[in-house]
């Protein structure tokens, strides 16, 4: 008798504990909720120095995406300052929507980074003090936060690297993350080697495409599959006039 009723006890204490978590995790997901707000609650007045660039102030749709003139970035001493002529659109952009999962790192009410897009190519317009990689003039592509505007300030050694010259704006500027993806894929995770099989499922999107052609440049014999719908998203790029 004496041992059930210590499990009466503990099972006791461990549903009021439960609940007592469960309530103080609503409280703190509530005030962080109302609490999340962004940059489009601060504005003070127009941009001394304006560029356009795409942003949304809250989640949803494409009706929540607008082109408004934002301050244009001013490049550190270790920046490079690039004009953009073209950027591409990945199935990351979709956290415009905002969905649950993803909330407590994007903001619980409103999205906390009010910019979008990543890849682009551009001409660098100026540069740091302390850069020496690149010069103004060199058309360069590579990936970035707030992609989809005018200007963007990048780091000479993340993700920048000069463009081709027989590739364009919009092609060079739909490489970035699709491209990255599946080399890392096939190169650092799958390890492939010369004479290997690689079979690339979904072989028609945008990582499947660059993981046919690096697989290629292995020396492996490669098997595309994919089904027969058509990604919407597979090497999307917009022209930044």
């Amino acid at each position: 008798m004496r041992v059930k009723r210590i499990l009466k006890g503990i099972v006791k204490w461990t549903l009021r504990l439960l609940l007592l978590a469960l309530l103080v995790g609503f409280l703190v997901g509530f005030i962080a909720y109302w609490r999340s707000t962004n940059d489009c609650d601060r504005k003070t007045g127009a941009p001394a120095n304006p560029m356009k660039a795409i942003v949304h102030c809250e989640y949803g749709g494409p009706e929540v995406l607008t082109l408004e003139d934002v301050e244009k970035p001013v490049p550190a001493d270790n920046q490079v300052l690039v004009r953009v002529r073209a950027a591409s659109l990945n199935p990351l952009d979709l956290t415009v929507r905002g969905p649950w999962l993803v909330r407590p790192i994007l903001g619980m009410r409103k999205p906390k980074d009010i910019r979008l897009g990543v890849d682009y190519a551009g001409t660098v317009e100026a540069v740091g003090k302390n850069v020496t990689q690149f010069k103004p003039g060199d058309d360069v592509f590579g990936g970035t936060k707030g992609a989809l505007a005018d200007y963007v300030c990048v780091l000479p050694d993340r993700a920048v690297t000069l463009k081709p010259a027989n590739m364009t704006f919009e092609q060079a500027a739909a490489v970035p993350v699709a491209a990255i993806t599946a080399l890392q894929a096939l190169r650092d995770k799958g390890k492939i080697k010369a004479g290997q099989k690689v079979l690339v499922n979904g072989a028609s999107g945008g990582v499947g495409t660059f993981a046919v052609q690096i697989a290629k440049s292995f020396g492996t014999e490669v098997t595309g599959v994919c089904s027969t719908r058509i990604s919407t998203w597979s090497g999307r790029s917009a022209q930044i006039t």
